[in-house]
């Protein structure tokens, strides 16, 4: 079993939403996920941000699933915007979600990005992951 240890550092100040600064691990394998999408197993796009924000979240938890693991096993997720104003929409699925994703209520690390486009038009969000085992 992984060491996860989330933590923020007072040099670093208190983190802008439900994210920790630093994660420290000790680890024997790690899962790297690609990003995911608003999108089903069949490609087809959730209906707004909303729905594929959490459609994203739920891929990542089926491929961290599909490996053994759990959102406990996460240290690290990369998060692509397409549209700023969708930013209170995010923060607002991690305040209600990541209580229920994550005991304790320590998050982990999350880079946030403004990006062009993803890879289909469609797509509102794509999320990244990293997994300690």
């Amino acid at each position: 079993m992984p060491q996860i240890r989330l933590l923020n550092p007072d040099v670093l100040g208190k983190p802008l939403g439900q994210y920790s600064q630093v994660t420290r691990v000790k680890a024997s394998e790690f899962l790297f996920i690609a990003g995911q999408v608003g999108a089903d197993r069949d490609g087809k796009a959730a209906d707004g941000f909303d729905a594929q924000c959490a459609q994203a979240f739920a891929n990542i938890g089926a491929a961290l699933a599909s490996q053994g693991a759990s959102f406990a096993n996460v240290v690290e997720f990369t998060t692509y915007l397409v549209h700023s104003q969708d930013i209170p929409r995010f923060m607002a699925y991690r305040t209600r979600e990541f209580p229920r994703l994550f005991a304790g209520g320590a998050y982990p690390p999350n880079t946030l990005l403004m990006i062009d486009r993803l890879v289909r038009e469609e797509f509102l969000i794509e999320v990244s992951a990293i997994a300690a085992l």
